[in-house]
């Protein structure tokens, strides 16, 4: 997997990995960032990918001060495993 990269314009949080495109989408608004879906196709699943793309989606809303509404499934699972995220919660 290569490194997970921010694609403003597109709001998605992104990687590659054996030439598949994963993402995690989200919407701004009322200092809020609503991570809406996250994608990682079947032939990468298993890696971890979902997990890096959540986290880095986290990482940037804490360093912008940032709330989290997780409406996609996979990311409101993994905020609720992963408790020091949340204060970020909405």
């Amino acid at each position: 997997m290569t490194a997970v990269t921010h694609d403003n314009a597109a709001h998605r949080f992104v990687t590659q990995a054996d030439g598949h495109l994963a993402y995690v989408e989200y919407a701004m608004g009322d200092g809020r960032i609503v991570i809406t879906h996250t994608i990682v196709p079947g032939e990468i699943g298993g890696r971890g990918i979902a997990a890096a793309l959540v986290k880095a989606a986290l990482e940037y809303a804490r360093d912008h001060g940032l709330q989290v509404e997780p409406q996609c499934s996979y990311a409101d699972a993994w905020m609720r495993r992963h408790p020091e995220f949340d204060g970020l919660r909405v």
